[in-house]
This record gives structure tokens, sequence and C-alpha cells, in this order.
């Protein structure tokens, strides 16, 4: 699997950073938002996730289950139209696709692109600012009935792989992420309440 596949496809995990309280916070603001996420504790959500790509004249539509399990456990379980499961344990990356006998792991340390994004995402998953200050410029536009974060790297490889992530939500909740890529790919990850 490419760096960049691995890269749209954790971020997209992304969406469980939902929290129930950054819509209560006095002061709305970047600070609010992550102090929400820092309460945040195991996550599971489901997705729809719909992939723009240059080379396909219509667009590919995936849904399944996200987990997050603070500090570094993320899952991303595909279940169609092919069931996969994408999983980050630390510092290692691993892929099962069941119906084509392929399961392959590899630490994350050996693609730095990839490694800093996995580290930016557990960032925001756990509201850790300062490590996602890290790895990318980050604006935050809205209020907490309807804010959008956007994250732009700022490590020229990851810029090779991701120009843009754009995140959604309401109040304390993700809506939606957004993965726009270098070459001109787009990810758009809805997510829903109970199962896909």
């Amino acid at each position: 699997m490419s760096a960049a596949a691995c890269i749209r496809r954790l971020w997209l995990s992304a969406a469980l950073i939902a929290a129930p309280s950054a819509a209560q916070e006095s002061q709305w603001g970047l600070e609010a938002l992550m102090r929400a996420l820092a309460q945040r504790d195991h996550s599971q959500a489901s997705f729809v996730e719909t992939k723009h790509l240059r080379l396909l004249s219509r667009p590919l539509t995936s849904r399944g289950t996200l987990t997050y399990s603070p500090p570094a456990r993320l899952e991303r379980r595909t279940l169609s139209p092919n069931e996969e499961v994408l999983r980050v344990d630390g510092d290692q990356v691993s892929i099962e696709i069941q119906a084509r006998g392929i399961k392959r792991s590899a630490p994350l340390q050996r693609y730095p692109a990839l490694w800093g994004f996995v580290e930016s995402l557990r960032a925001t998953l756990r509201g850790d600012l300062e490590a996602l200050r890290t790895y990318y410029r980050i604006e935050l536009a809205g209020e907490a009935g309807w804010w959008r974060l956007s994250l732009v790297p700022l490590d020229a490889r990851l810029r090779l792989v991701v120009e843009e992530i754009r995140i959604a939500g309401a109040g304390g909740t993700v809506r939606s992420i957004e993965v726009l890529e270098a070459r001109g790919d787009r990810s758009v990850m809805q997510i829903l309440e109970g199962k896909p």
C-alpha cells in the first residue's frame, strides 16, 4: 500500500475526534476545541467515505467503522464494498485484506512522511495542540455551533502527499473530514451515528 493511501485512510479515521464538551466552553477557539478533544476516551463511529479520484469518472464509496483507543491505537474497518482493516498501534501500521489473503505490517519510522502524519493525527485525537503544531499550520473558522479546522502540512515530504485537511463539526462533534491530496484527488468522510 502506498504512503498516500495509508495517509488518506488514517487521516479519515480522525472522525473519532468528536467530544461532548467543546460547545460548552465559554471562550470558543482552538484551545477550547483541543481541551474538549483531550477529554475523549475510547471511541467508535460509523463512516461513509466518498473518494474522488482523477482517474475515475465516478467517485468510490466505502462504509465501515472507526475505533480510537488513546493514546496510540487507531483502527479503520471497511465493511463495503470490500472488507479491509487498517490499524496503527504504537509505531506499527498494518493492513489486512482477507479476500486477497494480504496481511502486512511495517514500522512507521521507515516512512517519515507517514510517521509525521500519524503523529499529528494522534495529537489531534488527544487534543495535543503543541504536537499538532509541529506538523501543521492550523486555522479554525466559525464558532462552536459550526466550525472548520484547516490543517496544512509544514513538512515538505508530507506536502507531496497531502495539500490540506479540513475537519468540520458542530460543537464537539466532527461531522466530516475532507482530505485534499497534492495530486488532485479528494476524499470526504461523513461521520454517522450508529452502525453502518
